[in-house]
């Protein structure tokens, strides 16, 4: 092995955790894979491409878990002990890939990210170069920012390019320990809004503008990235706030390129909007019935595990089922995922296909606004292996296919369906727990509107009940004077700081 190419660990833990939801996520949730395993997570670092080739990479461990309720201290001191105990057993590293979401919440820690960096750090030393990698849903304090040399996320909502931030953020590590190149220029703009992801989708404007720009600023002369997050809504912490952060060589060309973008997503903050038109869910179902279009998709918002919700929240299946149109099967076809419920699915199992059963199920960590649901109806499906859901089965009530997991489990794609012997693209309704329309999902839909219903991640935020956000901060305050845009040059780990201010 050629000793002149750059040793490069690759460690992380990442998920979007919700402080309003009850459950909580255990450290199996994360599904950590470690050594050499980790890279098989990243294309790009395959064996025989050329980024693998250009470097010794050298996993640690990483671990991403759905999106879900608030760490336990007992995972997080297992999986972050580990972590940072494999980090030192790699010996002499020249770079870290710090790769995380940025919004994971721990209980009894206010920046879970930091507090695994620093603890990282007390291993590798503050010369040890480390480019983070966030969903642009993460909070970045001015913290994080000074603990990385590079900091990046991802440039769409949804999110259709994370591989290649993942990349970019490799690529730009590569290329600062290769070029010899000082410690670049760090330019961190906190900026007082707090909006929901549904509400500052990248599909349509404003944000498709105010991202439009970070390519704009990033290929500027003296700069090496740029990047704009929203924050995290539903986690009350200190930190969850947009921030910006452009990197570079050139203190000027950073401090600039910042100014333009924090400024660009502040002033558009009265016009971003949700990305599909809103409504109550019985509102959303009078017009899906009353619409010719085919498929008809409803987002079931309040509950969306893929947000943080606990996705056993039974308030909506109930609505739909208390449908009078709903209770023939010769009907209109609804499908309905999804709804944890594991005795249920086990009665299920047990019964088989074609079945008549009556099962309960939902509500056994989030039971605020509805009780566990007793259903009967017949099986249609069974299927186990799920990565997610473990096993899943579907029961057909009246004319609504209602999907039922071992655990919870996002249905983001056409084969979530079919491989249920459900077919999307023939029913008349397609109730999901999401916001917005994950790439297949709305490519599909003929129709669609968002129902704002209860949960964990209600989209009204307001009503939430934050009181831990740094205030002022639209738009729980919508008389904020403008605020200070300034950039703020962060120091290098390597400068001595004291505390530092967010």
């Amino acid at each position: 092995m050629p000793q002149d190419r750059p040793v490069i660990a690759v460690a992380g833990l990442g998920i979007e955790s919700s402080t309003f939801s009850p459950a909580r996520t255990e450290a199996a949730a994360f599904h950590p894979q470690r050594g050499d395993e980790v890279l098989t997570r990243y294309p790009f670092l395959s064996s025989g491409t050329a980024l693998r080739a250009a470097a010794d990479w050298r996993g640690a461990l990483v671990g991403k878990a759905l999106p879900g309720g608030t760490v336990t201290a007992a995972a997080y001191a297992e999986l972050s002990a580990e972590l940072v105990e494999r980090v030192g057993r790699l010996g002499r590293i020249d770079g870290l890939w710090y790769d995380i979401h940025g919004a994971m919440t721990v209980e009894g820690l206010d920046d879970a990210e930091v507090d695994l960096l620093t603890r990282i750090r007390a291993v590798i030393g503050p010369d040890v170069l480390v480019s983070t990698s966030m969903d642009l849903h993460g909070n970045v304090s001015r913290e994080l920012v000074h603990l990385s040399d590079l900091i990046t996320c991802y440039r769409m909502a949804p999110h259709e390019d994370a591989m290649e931030t993942k990349e970019r953020a490799a690529r730009n590590l590569l290329s600062l320990l290769t070029s010899g190149a000082p410690r670049p220029v760090k330019a961190w703009i906190p900026v007082p809004v707090l909006l929901a992801g549904e509400q500052t989708s990248t599909r349509i404007e404003p944000a498709k503008s105010v991202y439009g720009a970070v390519a704009d600023v990033e290929a500027a002369e003296g700069v090496t990235d740029a990047a704009i997050w929203v924050g995290y809504a539903w986690a009350d912490e200190p930190r969850n706030r947009a921030a910006v952060v452009v990197t570079g060589p050139d203190r000027t060309a950073v401090s600039t390129g910042a100014e333009r973008l924090a400024r660009g997503f502040w002033e558009a903050r009265h016009d971003f909007a949700f990305v599909a038109p809103t409504g109550t869910l019985g509102d959303c179902l009078d017009e899906a019935l009353a619409s010719d279009a085919r498929p008809y998709f409803i987002s079931d918002t309040g509950d969306n595990p893929t947000a943080g919700g606990a996705g056993d929240v039974t308030w909506g299946l109930q609505q739909v089922l208390s449908r009078p149109e709903f209770k023939d099967p010769s009907g209109p076809t609804v499908l309905y995922a999804s709804l944890p419920g594991p005795s249920a699915v086990a009665a299920v199992e047990k019964a088989g296909v074609g079945a008549t059963v009556t099962v309960t199920a939902g509500a056994e960590t989030d039971d605020r606004h509805a009780g566990p649901l007793t259903l009967t109806g017949v099986v249609h499906a069974i299927r186990h292996g799920d990565r997610d859901a473990g096993t899943e089965v579907v029961l057909r009530i009246g004319g609504v296919h209602v999907i039922l997991t071992r655990l919870r489990k996002p249905y983001h794609h056409e084969h979530d369906f079919t491989d249920l012997d459900l077919d999307p693209r023939t029913a008349d309704l397609v109730i999901v727990k999401i916001g917005y329309l994950e790439p297949e999902l709305f490519a599909m839909a003929a129709g669609w509107k968002m129902a704002l219903t209860p949960g964990g991640v209600d989209q009204d935020l307001t009503r939430l009940g934050h009181h831990r956000i740094r205030r002022p901060v639209f738009p729980f305050d919508t008389d904020l004077a403008d605020p200070d845009l300034t950039a703020r040059i962060v120091p290098s780990p390597t400068e001595t700081l004291n505390r530092p201010d967010r």
